[in-house]
């Protein structure tokens, strides 16, 4: 029997499938209609963190913002399982590695459902499916040339499971211990010297081509300071990766097809999720949504995904993911986090003591894409107090005492009436009222939910002062026709402001924002990105009435 049929017996690919190993198949372009968004699946060595936590909501942020403009989204999720790490952990705990894995990956399958996250495909990467996709992909890379064997030496961490050159290292002192060795300067991490044969891709190769694709659009890589990050990495020369480790070294992973004396780097193995989730490999199957239209990643593992992941994909002919976000990480009182320094975060606590949507939206609106953000739990208390309570759900809640007598059904033609005939006491709000969805969605576009979410609680706060110099509270009392017409208009500019800023939080705190949106009477076929912008709320058929409770929707928090 052939080595690679051999293996493909081992991992449980039936013969009939062998074919695939040298299909070079042409993929079709996916659907416009089509969004996939990914998140970095988590290594299981520990307990997810608040960290994991603001990468995940950012990643259903983005899918549910995709979907509220009638895409047709797919979201992956999982945990990456196999490496050295892994095998070490696993025997300090003394326990068997996968029921080790399963433990850790169970937690962050957990963390998917408690932060409410919109129906993502899990994936494990010791999933059956999933090794017969990696030696898959590893056997294209042997029938297209760019496998080949030879001696490697470098500075490996097994923390960051990366080889580094001797510029991307540096010798000082361990600040925990005092001792001296040797450092990543990227992640930190301690390096060791390391000599071995192993199979190597030829990285090499694709530089100019890496360049040339990072260079072709502006975001390909965003933010730009890790796009500028990127460009000087490959500028500065790149080396043929190391893609594979000794079995006598690294004994839990892929075993390499038809050499079972070596393991597949994980790093390849973790990557090729991506396109397992979308059922590769494919074959006469087309992928459905594959490639990725946004792939959202810690800036700690930006260089895997914007020139390992993007090289491996040209080298087996496969297409390019359209965007890689890499956001910033988070500090607590401006210092790393750290389970040594007792200063990291419980995400299934805070959900708990703070309510879930209130989390999201911290997380979002404090979050950092280019600079780092700072966790605090007065930070929590202080956008919950001031933005949610204070100002959305206190707007509402101004507008809807009974004694008012909003005209919910007359708002459809006051809106349109409003646009022809602005009233000077409204110009300012209406000005912003107008400008906010333009505004807002360069910055949705790029993954700048929280910049954008700050001018719809500008607007917010300029509605909260319109009504306070209004006082719709005395024109009630008058009789007078035009004290009640402009009654209304009172009412509506500050609803309007509600209706557009829940519209546009519904990706952040859908639970919420849903909610107020049931208070004020829009319609659930309203509640689409077309929908948030000036008048384009309360046209439904039909009579609206406004709901009692809306100031419990974010009640005091200790």
């Amino acid at each position: 029997m052939h080595a690679c049929t051999r293996f493909l017996s081992h991992v449980g690919l039936r013969a009939g499938q062998a074919r695939y190993l040298s299909a070079t198949t042409t993929l079709r372009e996916k659907g416009a209609n089509k969004y996939f968004v990914t998140q970095p699946i988590f290594y299981v060595n520990s307990v997810p963190h608040i960290g994991h936590f603001y990468t995940v909501v950012l990643a259903d942020v983005i899918k549910r913002y995709a979907g509220m403009q009638g895409k047709s989204t797919k979201m992956s999720a999982g945990t990456d399982e196999h490496g050295l790490k892994i095998q070490q952990a696993a025997e300090r705990a003394n326990r068997d590695t996968l029921s080790f894995c399963t433990q850790y990956s169970n937690r962050f399958r957990d963390l998917q459902a408690a932060a409410n996250v919109d129906n993502a495909d899990f994936i494990r990467t010791t999933d059956p499916h999933h090794r017969r996709a990696v030696a898959h992909f590893w056997n294209v890379l042997v029938d297209r040339g760019y496998i080949y064997k030879g001696e490697h030496s470098g500075w490996y961490s097994v923390s960051d499971e990366a080889f580094y050159t001797e510029l991307q290292v540096e010798e000082r002192a361990d600040p925990s211990t005092d001792k001296r060795g040797m450092f990543a300067i990227e992640s930190g991490q301690p390096v060791e010297w390391v000599s071995e044969v192993n199979y190597k891709f030829k990285l090499s190769e694709f530089r100019d081509r890496l360049i040339e694709w990072i260079e072709g659009s502006q975001d390909v890589i965003y933010p730009e300071i890790r796009r500028n990050e990127v460009l000087a990495w490959l500028r500065a020369g790149v080396d043929d990766l190391s893609v594979s480790r000794p079995r006598s070294r690294l004994k839990w992973g892929i075993p390499v097809p038809g050499d079972d004396e070596h393991t597949i780097y994980v790093w390849v193995d973790a990557l090729v999720n991506y396109a397992t989730v979308d059922g590769y490999p494919w074959g006469d199957d087309k992928p459905n949504f594959f490639p990725p239209d946004v792939q959202v990643v810690g800036k700690d593992i930006v260089r895997f995904h914007a020139v390992y992941w993007p090289a491996l994909l040209m080298a087996t002919g496969l297409p390019l993911p359209k965007r890689i976000l890499a956001h910033a990480h988070w500090t607590m009182g401006s210092q790393k986090m750290s389970k040594s320094k007792g200063n990291v975060a419980d995400p299934f606590e805070a959900i708990e003591r703070y309510g879930l949507d209130t989390l999201r939206y911290f997380m979002i609106r404090n979050g950092g894409i280019a600079d780092d953000g700072d966790y605090s739990a007065d930070e929590v208390l202080v956008r919950h107090k001031k933005d949610l309570a204070g100002q959305l759900a206190n707007l509402a809640a101004r507008c809807s005492s009974e004694r008012l007598g909003v005209k919910l059904d007359g708002f459809a033609a006051l809106s349109q009436a409003l646009q022809r005939n602005v009233d000077s006491r409204d110009a300012a709000l209406h000005a912003m009222l107008t400008e906010l969805p333009d505004k807002a969605k360069p910055l949705f576009d790029k993954g700048e939910f929280g910049r954008g979410l700050g001018l719809a609680f500008d607007v917010l706060a300029e509605a909260n002062r319109h009504i306070t110099e209004n006082e719709p509270w005395t024109l009630v009392k008058s009789s007078d026709p035009e004290q009640q017409a402009r009654l209304q208009v009172v009412l509506f500019y500050s609803l309007e402001a509600v209706r557009l800023a829940s519209i546009m939080l519904l990706p952040t705190i859908p639970d919420k924002a849903n909610r107020l949106l049931d208070h004020i009477a829009v319609d659930a076929s309203e509640r689409q990105w077309v929908n948030a912008r000036f008048g384009a709320g309360w046209q439904t058929p039909g009579p609206k009435q406004l709901l009692p409770g809306v100031a419990t929707l974010f009640p005091k928090l200790a």
